[in-house]
């Protein structure tokens, strides 16, 4: 082969190579931008904004929901701690008067034993008098550590028809003591909070 033919063929296959090589690169390309139409129409349909906008409102209901079931569990937890509060204090208050009924019937038992003690001191056996004092302290103090305690009322106090029972009116001894207590006759009791017995009282007019 001359050295002109060797020229023509090497031309003939650089050429060929060259338009091969185009035509590839033009098939790419052209692939390229359809899949890149094909993308932009599935983003530009309606299909996925109709998507994205029943996920956002999906996401709304169930933030709604969580919101609704938190209010729910705060107020349920509201009236549970009231309902604790209301049983503690209420057993609180049974426990307190659970024997007021006995209590009760045990204070003319008391009276008495008051009664006793003052005819007792005018005795003059000492022993008597201590035995006796014994005895009526320590029933003073069982009452008194279930909560029995006493009224505090005094001659000469003013009269209170919330805190006294008057029994009977009388002329007053002196002017200080019209509308005022001139006699206990009877001692009133509290148990724990609560009034068991009012003390009964004489007025003065």
């Amino acid at each position: 082969m001359t050295l002109i033919e060797k020229w023509q063929y090497f031309c003939y296959f650089k050429k060929r190579k060259l338009i091969n090589s185009t035509s590839y690169m033009s098939k790419k390309n052209k692939n390229t931008e359809d899949v890149k139409d094909q993308v932009e129409e599935v983003l530009d349909t309606p299909q996925v904004e109709e998507q994205e906008t029943e996920e956002i409102d999906v996401e709304t209901q169930l933030k709604d929901d969580l919101e609704k079931e938190k209010d729910k569990f705060l107020r349920l937890f509201a009236e549970f701690e009231n309902y604790k509060k209301r049983t503690s204090k209420e057993r609180l208050e049974l426990f307190k008067t659970a024997s007021q009924d006995v209590i009760q019937s045990m204070l003319p038992v008391l009276d008495d034993f008051d009664r006793a003690s003052k005819e007792i001191e005018k005795s003059e056996d000492k022993d008597l008098i201590k035995g006796v004092e014994l005895i009526h302290n320590k029933l003073k103090e069982t009452l008194k550590s279930k909560g029995l305690s006493v009224m505090e009322v005094a001659a000469g106090d003013v009269f209170n028809a919330d805190d006294h029972e008057a029994i009977t009116q009388i002329p007053a001894p002196s002017d200080e003591l019209k509308g005022k207590i001139v006699d206990v006759i009877e001692k009133g009791y509290k148990l724990g909070d609560k009034v068991i017995r009012f003390p009964k009282v004489v007025t003065g007019q």
